[in-house]
């Protein structure tokens, strides 16, 4: 299965839409608890930073609900004339030998080249990268300094503080430089780092800075701070997510003097001790990202104020609730991941990028697209469901017009297993016929076609034509003609099959040497060719499209590209003419190109792909380039 640059764009589009309106979520609740606690306020950041972390991986995991939005498409409507003619030898043998490799003018083989949405997504990965690779580095920096630390023995007053707030774990406490602020780090070994002067300060501003870092420890402050920061790297974009970021630190410091306060500390004291630290020490840049500091100079001055302010909620929650926040958030961001927004199902969108990347002559975009599609339809009907096998017969048809046989066969062989007897596998069953007429392999042909007609009458017509190819290559002439007058007889005069069938048919007679017979199906073929035209014919041109005449010069031809024969045709010896209509643009190529006079077995197909590889000079109205609509005819011939 192929990755491709389009579905990781829709991924990435769609985690950053999701993680948007989580933000917004969070910034409404935040409002609506402005009065409440700290606390509370803390533990609607913490679960919004939990749920856009697991936003990517829900995303890829769940089940899809998938919302429509409208989409149009409008083509529009021949004058001038251009012509072009593809030669090619009858033995279908002669392109088997090189039928599956590519060649570096084929732009399915031409270097890859990043688009406009791979750039995107590399400036948004380094920013992540950036952001995420501070952290780790930070931690890093403060594993090894834990490792290096001097341990802090004698103080008494520090054993007995742990208990006080409910902790029960083992709190380490490690000497860092003089001058340096106040940290607590580690989830599951918590530390608390001091200045190497602390024993030298006094007993209750010991008391105050070490029940303040505990209070942290307590409430899972350095959890849920790594927690934010990762969630920041994935939305560093944002500006919701910096200052999510920023009301996430200031409410932890804020839930954490509530907490010290509650332990029996006196606000005026509190408030004096932390100004004091705030002012005399520094937090080291390399490792603020991955501790929690005591102090920061931008946020003293609201800390003091909500710290003085007896009016405010003091209520606290600890680690516990913080854990639970999180497992929370993730159940809530389910649903956030499981929403699709695309034009109808994920792969209706992808088989449309197909499309129009097949119309740029991007075919291994293409490819990858239609892979992708095919894997969204059997997630979403299941792999035995018809949609499923229809999108692999769609996608062994383009590796079929892209010489790409083993390819093309796999996925045939693969949907006519999953549809069986249904009248769908009939499309899978005739392209695995003519691969085997290709091979010489006329009996596994025969069987094919044999299936095909008992699955689909509706296929009867061409089911019956190929067995007739088949008994021709084998020289059973009778047998032959038999099955083209059956395949006639069943087929609607009117339709694309019956001008193919009466092509392969009049060259078959013509090779009998039965040419006035010959003359006469090829003119009923060309009949059926002109009454399918008028319900393709577009008659007028589309509003912005002009025809030749009075002051609308022609466009002229300046590089032509001749067609290439499909295999199905040059198995069939299928010749004659297809007519297409195109508008010709300012830009000098051909846009909505179709076939206003088919011919079938892959040729119309192959006469649009190569006009999209032509180049003009425009037409002009007063001398200023125009579109003009044209039409082109394109012969098909075998030696």
């Amino acid at each position: 299965m192929f990755i491709n640059e389009t579905a990781w764009f829709s991924f990435a589009t769609g985690v950053a839409v999701k993680s948007t309106a989580i933000l917004c979520v969070a910034w409404i609740t935040a409002l609506l608890l402005r009065r409440r606690s700290a606390a509370a306020r803390h533990l609607a950041w913490t679960s919004a930073a939990a749920a856009i972390i697991a936003l990517p991986f829900l995303t890829a995991l769940t089940p899809e609900l998938p919302f429509p939005a409208p989409a149009a498409f409008r083509s529009a409507p021949g004058g001038v004339w251009f012509s072009a003619t593809s030669m090619a030898v009858s033995d279908a043998s002669v392109s088997a030998g090189t039928a599956e490799r590519g060649s570096p003018s084929d732009p399915e083989f031409a270097p890859w080249r990043l688009g406009w949405k791979t750039w995107l997504m590399l400036v948004w990965a380094a920013g992540a990268a950036a952001i995420l690779g501070r952290m780790l580095a930070a931690c890093a920096l403060l594993w090894r300094a834990r490792r290096t630390s001097k341990p802090i023995q004698g103080l008494g007053d520090f054993a007995a503080l742990p208990g006080s707030l409910g902790i029960r774990q083992r709190i380490e406490l490690l000497e860092s430089e003089t001058g340096s602020m106040p940290m607590t780090s580690g989830v599951l070994r918590p530390a608390v780092f001091v200045p190497a002067d602390f024993a030298e300060w006094s007993d209750e501003r010991r008391r105050i800075v070490l029940l303040h870092e505990l209070a942290h420890v307590r409430r899972g402050d350095v959890f849920a701070h790594l927690i934010a920061r990762a969630a920041l790297s994935v939305c560093w974009w944002n500006p919701l997510a910096w200052g999510a970021w920023r009301e996430l630190l200031r409410e932890s410091e804020r839930a954490t003097d509530d907490m010290v306060l509650g332990a029996g500390a006196r606000a005026s004291d509190y408030a004096s001790h932390l100004l004091d630290v705030a002012r005399s020490m520094q937090t080291a840049r390399a490792i603020g990202c991955a501790g929690v500091a005591m102090a920061r100079p931008s946020q003293l001055e609201g800390r003091l104020r909500a710290i003085l302010d007896n009016s405010v909620s003091r209520k606290t929650s600890g680690s516990a609730a913080v854990f639970a926040t999180v497992l929370l958030a993730i159940g809530i961001a389910v649903p956030f991941a499981a929403l699709r927004a695309q034009d109808g199902r994920k792969s209706e969108a992808l088989e449309s990028e197909a499309k129009a990347a097949e119309q740029s002559r991007e075919f291994g975009v293409a490819m990858q697209l239609l892979e992708s599609a095919a894997a969204a339809r059997a997630k979403e009907e299941g792999k035995y469901s018809v949609s499923y096998g229809v999108s692999l017969i769609n996608l062994g048809e383009l590796y079929a017009r892209r010489k790409r046989p083993k390819a093309a066969e796999q996925r045939f062989e693969a949907a006519a297993e999953i549809l069986g007897e249904r009248p769908e596998a009939a499309r899978a069953l005739l392209h695995m016929g003519t691969a085997a007429i290709q091979r010489k392999d006329f009996g596994h042909a025969i069987d094919y076609f044999e299936h095909a007609l008992r699955v689909d009458p509706a296929n009867a017509g061409l089911a019956r034509m190929w067995m007739a190819v088949v008994r021709q290559a084998e020289h059973r002439a009778e047998d032959a003609e038999a099955l083209y007058k059956s395949a006639l007889d069943v087929q609607h005069h009117r339709s694309t099959e019956a001008a193919s069938i009466a092509k392969v048919y009049a060259r078959f007679l013509l090779e009998q040497g039965r040419t006035e017979e010959a003359a006469d199906l090829d003119a009923r073929a060309v009949a059926s060719q002109k009454a399918n035209a008028s319900r393709a014919d577009p008659g007028s041109a589309a509003p912005g499209v002009v025809r030749t005449g009075g002051d609308v010069t022609p466009p002229s031809l300046l590089q032509k590209k001749e067609p290439e024969y499909s295999e199905e045709a040059r198995s069939a010896k299928l010749t004659g003419r297809v007519r297409l209509y195109a508008e010709i643009g300012p830009d000098g190529t051909a846009r909505n190109i179709r076939a206003v006079e088919r011919l079938g077995l892959g040729l119309d197909e192959q006469a649009i792909d190569a006009i999209r590889q032509w180049r003009f000079k425009p037409g002009a109205k007063n001398g200023q380039p125009v579109t003009v609509a044209a039409t082109i005819e394109v012969n098909f011939r075998l030696q």
